[in-house]
């Protein structure tokens, strides 16, 4: 295997030291095709040796010998969620435009460890690739334990990304820094349920219209990015038969409806042909219909009646397998994150909500 030069051995912390790419490491290093690394979420192997990614919730899992683990990737690429055995899971950072390895774990006990790391942010424009792990002299990955069987899809927008979770303060603007996907409703749910989960996310985007869009609707909706692996990138699509989940979970309208200037009929007549376009990747899904917890009034009716409508219709044609559910608007007795978004708290609370209807639905105990 490849060698590096001297070892730097860090104290497992909440926030990772980062060191220069160009700083020499000893140690055993694991290129990213290791077969015994497992991906979850939408990943481009176009370069088997730099997987890039840039949707919230994709994760990388490897089960590891030795005392330290040290994460290489490329500089800039963002802000990730790490779990060592059944630690607390810690955040760390790629935020310089030098620095792409960032240790994980020293000091553990010399016995074999599992590690499972998340991408938490919308990481369009930072285009995050994974460079591989670096080992104790000597030690190597082995056999990771089974991913979980039960999969779930969660299609969504800010809410599902977790826009300003981190905040406390309705005021405060977007910041990379206070979102994290892992505090999600989403990641809960999936958690809670042991199951793995795909989120196909993005804040601002609608079924028709994007936030505060045109009447006629947005051209970068979700329905015209949903097959492409990487978000705003044409030149590779999805392949759906790599992930077929068992239940796939939509929550979107809340910007096509949250602005004047909303078209109901176009907003229905997109979901139904998105709807068509989920049902023919996934056949034997179940599929539910959410709506979230930011939309009121109006704007809320709207998105219920529609999606009440196709549920309706689908059954009645013969899809039984469709599905409704309605998060609890929140009311601020939660608090806030950034923007208005969903806090911490409420993110639990809608976790809280959809896991026991889902457990129900799937009969999953």
């Amino acid at each position: 295997m490849k060698r590096f030069g001297i070892s730097i051995s860090l104290i497992l912390c909440a926030i990772a030291s980062a060191f220069s790419a160009t700083r020499p490491l000893q140690g055993e290093f694991i290129t990213p095709s290791h077969p015994y690394i497992q991906y979850i979420g939408r990943v481009s192997f176009k370069n088997p040796e730099a997987p890039a990614f840039n949707y919230p919730g994709v994760q990388i899992r490897a089960a590891f010998e030795g005392t330290s683990l040290k994460m290489y990737a490329k500089p800039m690429s963002g802000f990730f969620m790490v779990t060592i055995d059944h630690a607390a899971p810690f955040k760390v950072s790629f935020n310089s435009p030098t620095d792409s390895v960032v240790t994980l774990a020293s000091a553990l006990n010399d016995t074999t460890h599992t590690v499972s790391i998340m991408n938490v942010i919308e990481a369009f424009h930072r285009h995050p690739e994974f460079k591989g792990f670096l080992l104790d002299e000597g030690k190597s990955l082995v056999a990771p334990p089974a991913l979980p069987q039960r999969k779930i899809e969660f299609i969504g927008n800010s809410i599902t990304c977790g826009y300003g979770v981190e905040s406390v303060d309705a005021a405060d603007p977007f910041t990379e820094e206070t979102e994290n996907h892992y505090y999600t409703y989403a990641a809960i749910t999936a958690r809670n349920l042991h199951a793995r989960h795909f989120a196909i996310a993005r804040s601002g985007i609608g079924i028709y219209r994007n936030f505060n869009g045109p009447s006629e609707g947005s051209p970068d909706c979700m329905p015209a990015m949903y097959n492409q692996t990487l978000f705003n990138d044409t030149t590779e699509l999805w392949d759906f038969s790599k992930y077929s989940p068992d239940v796939v979970c939509i929550n979107l309208g809340t910007n096509d409806a949250s602005t004047p200037g909303y078209d109901r009929d176009r907003l229905y007549r997109a979901y139904d042909n998105f709807l068509s376009t989920v049902r023919h990747n996934y056949p034997n899904a179940k599929i539910v219909l959410l709506t979230g917890c930011m939309l009121s009034g109006e704007s809320l009716s709207v998105v219920k009646e529609a999606l009440d409508r196709l549920t309706r219709e689908r059954n009645q044609a013969g899809d039984r397998e469709i599905y409704r559910f309605d998060m609890t608007p929140q009311t601020g007795d939660l608090g806030y994150g950034a923007s208005w978004h969903p806090s911490l708290q409420q993110q639990q609370r809608m976790a809280d909500e959809l896991t026991p209807f889902l457990r129900d639905l799937m009969g999953w105990e």
